[in-house]
């Protein structure tokens, strides 16, 4: 079968992505599943090998139709976003979000034009994102803008874990104002197609309820009752093995054992959590992370989009300190499910 050609994008210069993409392209077993290529800057990866004691090359590419898939080497396209003055590791800076910005775009371009299987991003900055004047609220959404997305969502996933979302980046008072039947209908949708894309024959889906104890009958919330449990009755009558609204205490726990697939969340931190506790390891001795296991993907997409599931890290850029275990995780992700994209061309 011939190999994906994968671009993935290093986010945030001055922080951990560009370290953890060359550490991800070290291991050999990538390479055997998919053709990666790096948008981003030369000179930031070739300091990334530098501080991390790997002695891989970069090699400048001008197309991904020029990449060779050849493992030993990392295959580029430099875009020279950044100037070398402006690059400081660890530092907030509008340089270097817009930077990331670019990136992002030219990758977009390339899978909307059919040039690659799809895009991998390492994290960005938020807050240097917005220095530059793009008031984005991050990844999902600046897909869904370039490739003109209306009905999208965020899956997360860590080990046995799946967990998509009806709201992602807003405030806990807006986030209970868009539970609505028609966004958890939509979401519930959503979940049935990711796992029809991983390739799952069998599957069931859990939906979290968004008050506590799935609001006891009406005493502590309608949303259940008005948005929830209605959506779930539909998505049922369409044939989709969906059950719930489940106590949001309990369906983590219950989705870890097996009887859910995935879990529709109803926010952010509702699904996050579960997964960070899952997926991320702390030593408490050091106050390091000495895992950061999980990725994230944006269903809904007209092109393939995964990513890893950590923040720039600032704290530790430049330090060798980063692990590479989410982004491989994204790669690897990637691979799977290009054959799904590619059969929608």
């Amino acid at each position: 079968m011939k190999r994906p050609v994968l671009a993935i994008t290093m986010g945030d210069p001055a922080g951990i992505g560009p370290e953890v993409t060359v550490k991800a392209l070290q291991h050999r077993e990538l390479w055997e599943k998919c053709i990666p290529i790096v948008v981003g800057e030369r000179f930031v990866l070739e300091d990334a090998l530098r501080f991390s004691d790997l002695k891989q090359k970069v090699c400048s590419i001008r197309s991904p139709e020029e990449a060779t898939g050849e493992s030993g080497r990392i295959e580029c396209i430099d875009l020279q976003a950044l100037n070398p003055e402006n690059y400081r590791l660890g530092q907030v800076s509008s340089f270097c979000g817009e930077a990331a910005f670019q990136y992002i775009v030219k990758a977009i371009s390339y899978a909307l034009e059919g040039r690659i299987a799809g895009v991998v991003t390492a994290p960005i900055n938020k807050e240097a994102l917005h220095l530059a004047g793009h008031l984005y609220s991050g990844h999902t959404e600046i897909f869904a803008d370039y490739t003109h997305t209306p009905h999208y969502a965020m899956l997360l996933m860590s080990g046995k874990l799946r967990v998509i979302h009806c709201t992602t980046h807003v405030s806990m008072r807006k986030a209970c104002d868009l539970i609505t039947k028609e966004r958890v209908g939509e979401v519930i949708g959503l979940a049935d197609q990711a796992m029809k894309m991983m390739g799952l024959p069998h599957y069931t889906i859990g939906v979290a309820g968004l008050n506590a104890h799935c609001s006891e009958n009406g005493l502590f919330g309608t949303e259940e009752a008005e948005a929830i449990s209605p959506a779930i009755r539909e998505a049922q009558a369409k044939g989709i093995h969906v059950e719930g609204p489940v106590p949001p205490d309990t369906v983590f726990v219950k989705a870890l054992a097996g009887q859910y697939d995935v879990v529709v969340a109803m926010y952010h931190d509702q699904g996050h959590i579960p997964l960070k506790v899952v997926g991320f390891q702390l030593d408490a001795a050091t106050g390091r992370f000495t895992s950061l296991s999980g990725i994230n993907t944006t269903i809904g997409l007209p092109i393939l989009r995964t990513s890893v599931d950590h923040g720039t890290a600032f704290d530790k850029a430049g330090q060798n300190l980063a692990n590479e275990a989410s982004m491989m995780e994204a790669i690897q992700l990637a691979a799977q499910m290009a054959p799904y994209y590619q059969k929608k061309e």
